[in-house]
């Protein structure tokens, strides 16, 4: 798989459960995103340095690392050859759970088969191990909400990120058709995975919630992602939208 389909994959799946994304037309289809934030876990195979070595073979350089230690989080930017999409790749520390979620996640992640580990890192057809019942996902969302979301939906894409200069519009003229078409947006720079940094303009916008069968038969909604707007307050920046992205006291030095 080359890069340009990695990510038209990565795309496909992600309007696949965000049905309301894909159906927005307030900016032209063939508008590429920002970036792409993924989540992941450090578990086996679906570990950011099991991954790693595959996405670098697709043309990404890792060029900063990001640690956050009140979420749990270590976040690696990842950088396309040419002017495309960046990667945000997070990786839940599940030593950052206490022990009955944490013992609790694991067990469901155990229970992937070997042949549902891709060549291609984050791309499933479903999760990767099965649905995990009502009571666990309550559990797991009150001690993480990342550990939740990654028990009923797997690591993949959460949500896509576009830079309203890229779009050629303003930031507020896109939110008024983003709630006129249904979806509220959240200018709180601690919505989403991570915070995002001062130097942007940011608002994130949950996808509708969306009506999942758990492992005993139940169903329940949820919410499953969402889709961010982020526009530079610093006209004069040669720097990708994406390398501003992350609060700067986050960054960690890389080996």
């Amino acid at each position: 798989m080359q890069r340009e389909e990695f990510v038209k994959q990565l795309w496909l799946d992600y309007i696949h459960h965000h049905p309301d994304i894909g159906g927005l037309r307030l900016w032209p289809l063939e508008a590429p995103a920002a970036y792409l934030a993924l989540v992941t876990l450090n578990y086996g195979p679906f570990a950011m340095q099991a991954m790693l070595p595959t996405l670098t073979h697709l043309g990404y350089r890792c060029q900063h690392r990001h640690a956050m230690a009140d979420r749990g989080l270590l976040v690696s930017l990842l950088a396309p050859p040419d002017e495309g999409t960046w990667l945000v790749l997070a990786e839940l520390q599940l030593a950052s759970l206490s022990r009955r979620p944490r013992d609790r996640l694991e067990a469901l992640v155990s229970q992937t088969p070997q042949v549902a580990s891709p060549r291609q890192p984050l791309v499933y057809d479903l999760r990767p191990w099965p649905m995990p019942t009502w009571d666990t996902y309550l559990s797991l969302h009150q001690a993480h909400p990342l550990a939740s979301w990654l028990a009923v939906m797997g690591p993949r894409m959460h949500h896509a990120g576009f830079d309203c200069d890229q779009l050629g519009m303003d930031l507020l003229d896109i939110d008024t058709g983003m709630r006129t078409s249904g979806l509220n947006g959240y200018s709180d720079r601690h919505h989403g995975i991570f915070p995002v940094s001062p130097l942007l303009d940011y608002c994130f916008y949950p996808t509708l919630s969306q009506r999942l069968a758990f492992a005993e038969g139940d169903e329940h909604r949820i919410a499953l992602g969402g889709v961010a707007l982020v526009q530079k307050q610093v006209s004069a920046n040669q720097e990708r939208t994406a390398e501003l992205l992350l609060p700067h006291h986050t960054r960690c030095e890389m080996s």
